[in-house]
């Protein structure tokens, strides 16, 4: 993590009193780090082109090998960017209100009839509900087959795998987000993940893919209030020997859900069901 001090001109003072140390840490407000959160989030320097920095409700860069976490309402839209081409943004929604209702990857492939993420997709529960859609895809380099990478995973291909360590392993990175949302490991399934996709072959093997490249993007509407956790870690079957990421940029903005004139909505029965089901919790429980 790069710090730009041009903000603080002279040496921070010492920390040998308590007020020397209330000093120093006033001193560093005005730092700033390549890997952080902008708050407001209106003072985002990367926000999505056409997009009112005023609007945003949430803007970040992950750091590589970093994770994050948020709350979202209901309509909101989550915009993920690889600006070097390396992130792999691993993603998990749960159902803010019941968050024991959760993304399940074998229904998100079923239901559409489609194993590949691409624009239109939904995310899906067990229950029969879409917890998110993929509105716009601009990198078409996903993968619902491998989830994230494991400790013992990592452990074998890098030497390592703690999350203070030098390659996270994406699993544990899970693990830390959701105990901020009184959520345990036993709480939390496989994943998807954007922008280093997988390919399933005629023999059923599964194929590393890679990126899309520098600049790709992928956005997604919540339909209902969710959690999200995204860990930015590379993809379980990456070739690569090094721990190699970029950094992951998130930004989102109010919106509104899908609804009946939208594609996503009438692509086929089992979509339209779906968005039903969701359509009738809401309604049921919206404040």
């Amino acid at each position: 993590m790069t710090a730009d001090t041009t903000a603080i001109g002279a040496a921070a003072p010492g920390t040998d009193t308590v007020w020397a140390a209330r000093e120093n840490a006033r001193a560093r407000a005005e730092l700033t780090a390549d890997f952080m959160p902008y708050l407001p989030a209106s003072t985002s320097p990367f926000a999505p082109e056409g997009i009112d920095p005023s609007d945003l409700t949430w803007a970040e860069t992950v750091a590589p090998g970093g994770y994050t976490h948020r709350v979202v309402a209901r309509g909101t839209r989550i915009r993920f960017d690889d600006p070097t081409g390396d992130a792999c943004a691993h993603v998990l929604v749960f159902n803010a209100l019941e968050p024991w209702e959760r993304l399940n990857v074998a229904d998100t492939q079923k239901i559409p009839w489609q194993a590949y993420l691409g624009e239109g997709h939904p995310l899906l529960s067990g229950d029969g509900r879409v917890l998110a859609t993929v509105t716009r895809d601009g990198s078409g380099h996903h993968d619902a087959f491998c989830g994230t990478s494991t400790a013992a995973w990592n452990d074998r291909k890098y030497g390592a795998s703690v999350p203070e360590g030098p390659a996270p392993a994406g699993r544990d990175l899970f693990v830390l987000g959701a105990a901020k949302h009184g959520l345990t490991p036993r709480d939390l399934p496989p994943s998807v993940s954007f922008f280093q996709g997988a390919r399933v072959d005629e023999q059923g093997d599964v194929h590393f893919d890679g990126s899309a490249g520098v600049g790709a993007f992928v956005e997604l509407t919540a339909e209902l209030p969710l959690i999200l956790l995204v860990a930015n870690v590379p993809h379980p079957l990456d070739p690569r020997e090094s721990y190699t990421v970029g950094p992951l940029r998130v930004h989102a903005w109010r919106g509104s859900p899908t609804g009946p004139g939208d594609a996503a909505w009438s692509t086929s029965p089992e979509r339209t069901r779906a968005y039903l089901n969701t359509a009738d919790y809401w309604e049921a429980r919206r404040p």
